[in-house]
This record gives C-alpha cells, sequence and structure tokens, in this order.
C-alpha cells in the first residue's frame, strides 16, 4: 500500500466511524468524470488506500487511454494509433467500476450527473474531463491545416509528411491555455530530425508562431533552453505572434496583427475549450472550473474539479503530471471528509515534465508551481538517460492503472 499522505485518514481511521452493530460502513459513491490521467490516478488510489470507504464509477466516453506523447510517436510513423492505446476493459481495481459513457448533464448543486445511459446521484463526484479542442475557432484549420493534439490528426499529419518534400513549414499556437507547454517545440524539433533523416531539412524553412512572450515560460532558464533548441535547429521564432485563420487557397496564414505569413505546411495547435456539458452547468467560469487549489474543491459541496478542466488564482499548467498530483489530494480530502480527520497536504502542483529534443535525445524539467511565491524551476539539458527515465515513467502508469 502506497503512503498516506500526511493527516490523511486510512481505511480502518474511516471504519472507526461505522455506527455501533453495522460492521463496516456503508461505502460512500465517488463518481469520477473522464478517465485521462488525473481520474485514473484518483480511481487508482482510492482502491488502494480506501477501497473499504468508497466504491468508484469512473466514466469515459471513450473505450481507451493514451499518453500524450505518444501522439508525436504517430505523427512520426514510429507507432500506429492501436499500438499506442491502452484499453479500459483492462482495469481492474477492487471498487472500481468503468463504463464508456457520454456525459449529457451536470448538476452540481443537487449532486446529479446524467449519461447518454442513466443518471448518478453520488456522494461525490470530481470532474476530470480534461480540455477539448475547438477547430473552428481558427477559420481554415479543419480545411487547410494539421494538428497533431488529437490521434486521428497524428495520423493526418504522418501522412502529409509522407508527401511532403519541402517547402515553409510554419507551426503555430493558436491560444492559450493549452496542453503541455513544451509540446509544440517538442513537435518542432522532432520535425526537423525527421526532415533531416528524409534528407530534406536545407529545402525547409520552419517558423514558430505563439502569443507567450518566450518558449515554456516557467522560468527564464527553462525558457532558455527551449529557445537555444531552436536556434540550434535554424527555426524561426515569432513569439508573441498569433495566427487568427488560414487560407488554404492562398498558402496564407493572417496573424491578429494584420501581417500574412506563406506556408506550404500549416501544423497549429488548436484553441482549446472545457468540454460539454460543462458550459451549461453553471460549474465554469471564464471558460473553466474555478477551484481552491489547497483541496481542488469547487463551490459545491462534494464536488471537485482536477486536471486541465480546472483554473485558480494561480497558473498551474495543463499537463498530466499536474492532474496526477491533484487526485492523490483529492482521494486523500473526500476520506478525510467522510472521516472527519485531517486534510491532506495543500496541493502543490509539482512533478516532473520530460520533453523530446530529437536523436533520442530528452530533457528534463523539474517543476513547482504552487508551493512558494513564485513557480521553480530546474531544468536538465537533454540526455539519453532522460528518455529512459521517460520510459520508466510511462511503464510505472501503465502498470498501476492497467496492470500491464
Amino acid at each position: 500500500m502506497p503512503p498516506l499522505a500526511a493527516g490523511a485518514a486510512d481505511a480502518e481511521d474511516l471504519n472507526r466511524l461505522a455506527p455501533v452493530g453495522y460492521g463496516r460502513l456503508v461505502k460512500k459513491h465517488v463518481l469520477i468524470l473522464g478517465a485521462g490521467f488525473g481520474g485514473l490516478e484518483l480511481a487508482t488510489r482510492l482502491s488502494e488506500s480506501y477501497g473499504d470507504a468508497v466504491r468508484v464509477t469512473l466514466l469515459d466516453r471513450n473505450d481507451s487511454f493514451f499518453f500524450g506523447f505518444s501522439k508525436l510517436e504517430v505523427m512520426l510513423g514510429r507507432q500506429s494509433s492501436e499500438d499506442v492505446r491502452l484499453y479500459y476493459r483492462d482495469i481492474a481495481k477492487d471498487g472500481v467500476e468503468f463504463r464508456q459513457e457520454t456525459i449529457t448533464g451536470i448538476d452540481p448543486a443537487n449532486r446529479r450527473v446524467t449519461t447518454d445511459t442513466r443518471s448518478y446521484d453520488p456522494d461525490f463526484f470530481v470532474v476530470a474531463l480534461g480540455a477539448d479542442y475547438d477547430m473552428g475557432a481558427t477559420p481554415g484549420l479543419r480545411e487547410g491545416g494539421f494538428e497533431y493534439y488529437t490521434l486521428t490528426g497524428a495520423e493526418r499529419m504522418r501522412q502529409a509528411l509522407d508527401a511532403f518534400d519541402g517547402g515553409k513549414v510554419l507551426i503555430s499556437v493558436l491560444g492559450q491555455p493549452f496542453k503541455c507547454p513544451p509540446a509544440p517545440f517538442e513537435g518542432a524539433f522532432l520535425l526537423h530530425e525527421h526532415f533531416t533523416q528524409q534528407g530534406i531539412r536545407d529545402s525547409v524553412q520552419m517558423t514558430m508562431t505563439f502569443p507567450m512572450q518566450r518558449p515554456v515560460p516557467v522560468t527564464a532558464a527553462v525558457s532558455q533552453m527551449f529557445r537555444d533548441g531552436l536556434v540550434d535547429r535554424g527555426i524561426e521564432e515569432r513569439p508573441q505572434q498569433v495566427v487568427t485563420s488560414i487560407d488554404p487557397a492562398k498558402n496564407e496564414a493572417r496573424l491578429a496583427s494584420g501581417e500574412t505569413l506563406p506556408y506550404d505546411l500549416f501544423i497549429g495547435i488548436p484553441v482549446h475549450r472545457a468540454p460539454d456539458p460543462l458550459p451549461a452547468s453553471g460549474l465554469s467560469a471564464n471558460g473553466w472550473v474555478p477551484v481552491d487549489q489547497s483541496n481542488l474543491r469547487t463551490h459545491y459541496s462534494g464536488v471537485y474539479a482536477i486536471g486541465d478542466v480546472c483554473t485558480g488564482p494561480r497558473t498551474v499548467p495543463k499537463a498530466g503530471i499536474f492532474s496526477e498530483a491533484a487526485a492523490r489530494v483529492v482521494a486523500d480530502d473526500i476520506a478525510a471528509t467522510i472521516s472527519g480527520g485531517q486534510p491532506p497536504a495543500p496541493f502543490g502542483a509539482s512533478g516532473i515534465c520530460y520533453a523530446e529534443f530529437g536523436d533520442g535525445h530528452v530533457s528534463k524539467v523539474e517543476v513547482n508551481f504552487l508551493s512558494g511565491e513564485a513557480p521553480a524551476a530546474q531544468p536538465h539539458a537533454a540526455t539519453l538517460a532522460h528518455a529512459a527515465e521517460k520510459d520508466a515513467f510511462a511503464a510505472t502508469r501503465r502498470a498501476r492503472w492497467f496492470g500491464r
């Protein structure tokens, strides 16, 4: 059994609260909306640490999970979509039931969730739905651009790369916030490697536009590591410039400034939005779900939000490592609420982020967003050793969540 967070109640503490003559507690029902990093870790921790006190229903509209970084492998043709899928049917955690359902309504005030097949009235529910992509927010993207933030998009990218023999490549972050701050730059570094291996790099002009002042702006040192990576590979960066539309007939991208940029291959990181039915639920504000960042509680009793879907007074990037860390806090907070025990230590939004730099080398950034007055991060240069650590990171979670 993994160690419990400081102050959290364990299952034995919870069972001491059972009414005399009734044995163990009647289990509380925890409903988890979404089976990404956060949902999977939350279900696993509740099962392993508090299985005597709770039963868990895990919902997702999809039948399988994949790591976000797997889409880069699909984009480059190194793996197929089927290779990277981990099927939810393989989840075998005591007290956890997975159901593939589409959520159609959320009523946080009455703690009710409806799906395409039934309704739920749990004791607690946790919104872990992630972020969806608004392809229509950038006119022309759907018709004439490419993206690799979805598996389908990564497959289309692979086909486009197979047919591409040179020209202007424009990679654009189309809005903020977006998932995994290093991912657009990882894509650029890996495309540089791909074009080099194809023997066409000299005939490819690569440009990146993004709305931030600098790449991956957690700290100056982290940004510089990515900026140096762009310079070393001859990739032009155009910070604080946002593409607002593309014209596939003219192969032109229009910037918010009114300037246009030509391209032969346009790759966009799509505008992100909260998934349906959250906008109509009353949970979201300014597009995302506000939470108390110490414990991930929403304004509604028994309702939490974790991961990409939530927001707070201080910025925490949308990345799986932070969703996973939040899930552990929520599991312990639910247990403490049931038992009346001490709450867990506050969510610190800390973790390790790995980023591909090409040629098998991976960088590592140790980061903490909420524990101090300002974000703190320690970057480590890309090495083969960090690539091995990244592989171990994925293997550990495959085993923990799917038993394989």
